[in-house]
């Protein structure tokens, strides 16, 4: 391990990370929540018909490698391809860094294939929503992983709603590389700045604990209340000379969850990273791994590690899940398109800001900031995105620029309209508010 020696270190973990445009990627990370056909239940971790199972079934007829931890399978992986399990059993596809959307859609298509393969015939369905729309929070069996032993009951000590947010939601997150600090920066604060945007196309978490919850997005709701020192908006993303520095110590101040020596996790909730790296803790100095490991427990709205993530988004049903990675790689690939990204929202106060945020979860596209209503924000990142993946001309083998994977979302957008809208609609009407009704509609299916 690296012991950590100067502060200055922490920044070049930063630095060291840039990429020349050409080694520029997209990866994708796409959580999915699972339920019993026939109750609308979300499934459970052990058993004949839960998660363990699945995953041996993935591991037996796909060639998946497992992880354990203390007996039990916790994570696979294949090639470039992770697969990953929430708290709740969310399971989530850590794609590969893809040069374009097509390997992304691949790579999904592919995932989703195998998944319900070995998933349908044990009576297991995936959700194409951001929440877990019927099983209450102590119906939901936790995953045991080491890490959420630790993070469980600390998360009731900080927010009302964090173990809601553990077990409960689902996310899609886009993930890019940068060139330098100043190219990570424009990146981090323009993310920031459209997540009132993004939150509002892509929401879809309406319904939860078998009935609507008031909210188009639910999921981010909860975020509000989770942990307010390491979830949100950052202010400083705004500041005109953001850096790395303030990154940095931002996430000094943040208190730590773990660190981990032998695989065993070591509880860290008492203490900040800056007084872990100032006195160390029963002998244990401070080393880039930890660094690394606190890094990941840190949830702002457009997050920085190695790379920048993209985290506003609402998991979604299959022909949208594409969709975020497409948008985010046409804005944020093309100089240009990036700068209009960042000119639709640069002028707006922190208050503003902050409103919109909020007004964005309940809200979605028909929330205003100003004398406009996100929708037509929405529609006008959409073409910025349009034109830029048609400037980057990754076409497929049938010729196709990566513009086809935006589609399904300017049909929604040309309606007015988020995947939450359509799902209210439904529920109160053709659906009737019956559950498996619901599970029909939103289920996953092979392609």
């Amino acid at each position: 391990m690296s012991i950590i020696e100067r502060k200055e270190e922490l920044e070049a973990f930063f630095h060291d990370a840039g990429k020349t445009p050409e080694r520029w990627r997209v990866g994708t990370e796409y959580e999915k929540v699972g339920i019993d056909r026939g109750t609308g239940k979300a499934i459970p971790y052990f058993g004949p018909r839960g998660i363990e199972r699945i995953l041996r079934e993935l591991i037996e007829r796909f060639g998946w490698e497992p992880e354990e931890q203390d007996g039990h399978i916790i994570a696979l992986k294949r090639n470039k391809h992770e697969i990953h399990l929430e708290p709740g059993g969310q399971i989530e596809l850590a794609g590969e860094p893809c040069e374009n959307i097509h390997c992304t859609y691949a790579e999904f298509d592919q995932h989703i294939r195998e998944l319900l393969e070995v998933a349908e015939p044990l009576g297991i369905v995936f959700l194409g929503l951001g929440i877990q729309p019927v099983s209450r929070l102590e119906e939901i069996e936790w995953v045991p992983k080491k890490r959420y032993r630790i993070m469980a009951p600390y998360m009731l000590k900080v927010g009302t709603m964090g173990q809601r947010m553990m077990k409960q939601t689902a996310t899609v997150q886009a993930n890019l590389d940068f060139l330098d600090e100043k190219d990570a920066m424009a990146k981090f604060r323009t993310g920031m700045g459209l997540a009132p945007i993004l939150i509002a196309m892509f929401a879809n978490s309406p319904i939860s604990d078998g009935a609507l919850n008031g909210y188009r997005s639910f999921r981010e709701h909860i975020w509000t209340d989770t942990d307010k020192n390491r979830s949100g908006l950052l202010k400083f993303a705004f500041a005109p000379d953001v850096s790395f520095v303030h990154y940095v110590e931002y996430a000094l101040d943040v208190p730590m969850y773990f660190i981990i020596r032998n695989k065993d996790y070591i509880d860290m909730t008492h203490m900040t990273f800056r007084q872990y790296l100032e006195r160390g803790h029963n002998g244990e100095r401070a080393t880039i791994e930890d660094w690394s490991d606190h890094l990941t427990t840190l949830f702002p709205e457009t997050r920085i590690k190695r790379y920048i993530e993209v985290r506003s988004v609402d998991s979604q049903a299959p022909d949208l899940m594409p969709a975020l990675s497409a948008l985010i790689k046409g804005v944020f690939y093309d100089n240009d398109c990036l700068q209009a990204g960042w000119d639709l929202v640069k002028g707006w106060t922190w208050d503003e800001r902050m409103q919109i945020y909020l007004d964005s979860h309940r809200d979605a596209l028909a929330a205003r900031v100003r004398r406009y209503a996100l929708l037509e924000l929405a529609r006008e990142l959409l073409q910025i995105a349009w034109e830029g993946l048609r400037r980057q001309r990754a076409l497929n083998v049938q010729g196709d620029d990566e513009t086809i994977y935006l589609k399904p979302l300017k049909s929604l957008l040309d309606e007015g309209k988020c995947p939450a809208d359509i799902l209210i609609e439904k529920w109160e009407g053709e659906l009737a508010r019956d559950v498996k009704k619901l599970i029909a509609y939103s289920a996953y299916k092979v392609p």
